[in-house]
């Protein structure tokens, strides 16, 4: 019987993992570039319990009914009374809760974490326990902080020597507004949605369409297979498309035609939206090699639903778990001075030269991070994107010293010469 008890206890957990000392070298490794990247960009990390109130994820509405039937959940009880808690099924919830009660006074919030979470799966072949490095952008309600996480996500993959990364693109706020153009009753509304957003798009094809117009669009965007704005201005210009589904259609083209000006390929895939129904604008998901490598998203309902102000925000995850059998680790780099980029005009042109700019400083081995908000900054060095040449006027606070500089090449030149 001893024999017996001591097999028993000395096997792991169905759906559990351990990793090996070569695990762990890539998986530190896989966290050190994602975090090197977040902090170049401006993002500062934070941590959240694994456990959490189970109201958190329910009260608001904020998971699928099939999500939350694969949470593990238990009653913290004292003896007396208790409360339902959760190990942590998502990291963008519990990242939400930790801005509501700590840093709501800031006007814009770049948030990064590594963390695990915990989703039950009834066969334990595949992990109950996934890591996850999570960014979240809050405080911003403009296209280019979408495209920003877009270019993070991308540039932290490549640092991983990714290749052939795949991005599909979708919109949440076009599917909810097209689902409400169907004038379904408020629980087949609700049931729709959520077997569309655990990945039944084929529900669609079943449902009673009263609206042969919504019909014929409906099955137009499921079809919906682009990799330039062009497909989604051509669509726009459809004469059926209905006044809600307007201002959905005019952010996914906007953010995508700023994806075409910076040369980043995608794939428009309407029917690639999956997970969470807290998303309520652009969806995006990145891939290589047929794996699934991350997805995210923005969620601009999310703060004010679990007791927050009216808080713009988006937010993305790289799962670490599929990059664990896809990278090698490299040497790492050292992080250098900190540099403000200001884009201070919202035109394409100006928020493309911000990003190309913002990048290249990155390259020559500095943290840039880019203000879309015009706010004040005890950074050393500011650099203001203009409209005309020369196209940058750089400020070193240290010095109060402004100069007209009209290429990126000059600006680093000007920042390393006073070192």
């Amino acid at each position: 019987m001893a024999k017996v008890f001591e097999i028993m206890t000395s096997r792991k957990c169905k759906g559990a993992r351990d990793l090996l000392p070569k695990d762990t070298e890539v998986f530190r490794y896989i966290e050190d570039v994602f975090r090197k990247a977040c902090i170049n960009w401006g993002y500062q990390e934070v941590r959240t319990p694994t456990l959490e109130y189970l109201y958190l994820f329910t009260a608001a509405g904020t998971l699928t009914p099939n999500m939350l039937s694969k949470v593990y959940s238990f009653l913290d009880w004292d003896g007396w009374s208790g409360e339902r808690v959760v190990m942590r099924p998502d990291g963008t919830i519990p990242v939400a809760r930790l801005y509501v009660e700590n840093l709501a006074q800031q006007q814009i919030a770049r948030l990064f974490y590594i963390t695990n979470v915990f989703v039950f799966e009834e066969t334990g072949k595949e992990n109950r326990e996934r890591w996850q490095g999570g960014v979240e952008f809050i405080g911003s309600d403009k296209p280019a902080s979408d495209v920003e996480l877009i270019l993070l996500a991308t540039e932290i993959l490549r640092n991983l020597d990714i290749r052939n990364i795949e991005i599909q693109l979708s919109h949440a706020g076009v599917l909810k507004a097209l689902l409400k153009e169907l004038k379904l009753n408020p629980d087949e509304e609700t049931k729709l949605m959520d077997q569309i957003f655990d990945g039944d798009w084929q529900v669609l094809t079943k449902t009673e369409l009263g609206n042969s117009n919504t019909g014929k669009l409906l099955a137009l965007l499921l079809d919906l297979r682009g990799k330039s704005s062009s497909f989604l201005e051509n669509l726009k210009a459809l004469p059926q498309i209905p006044v809600s589904l307007k201002s959905a259609l005019d952010n996914f083209a906007e953010i995508a035609g700023l994806l075409d000006a910076l040369n980043c390929n995608y794939q428009i895939d309407i029917t690639s939206t999956r997970g969470f129904e807290y998303y309520t604008g652009l969806c995006f998901q990145f891939s290589a090699k047929g794996t699934r490598l991350g997805s995210g998203g923005r969620y601009d309902n999310l703060i004010p639903l679990i007791g927050g102000k009216n808080t713009p925000a988006c937010g993305f995850a790289l799962y670490i778990d599929p990059l664990l059998s896809l990278v090698q680790p490299k040497a790492k780099q050292k992080v250098e001075q900190r540099i403000l980029v200001k884009c201070e005009k919202m035109t394409p042109e100006a928020i493309k030269t911000s990003f190309q700019s913002a990048e290249s400083l990155r390259q020559a081995g500095y943290v840039a991070e880019i203000d879309f908000s015009g706010r004040q900054s005890d950074r050393r060095w500011i650099i203001a994107v203009q409209e005309k040449p020369p196209l940058f006027l750089v400020t070193d606070q240290s010095r109060n010293l402004t100069r007209e500089v009209s290429s990126i090449a000059d600006v680093i030149n000007m920042i390393g010469g006073s070192v």
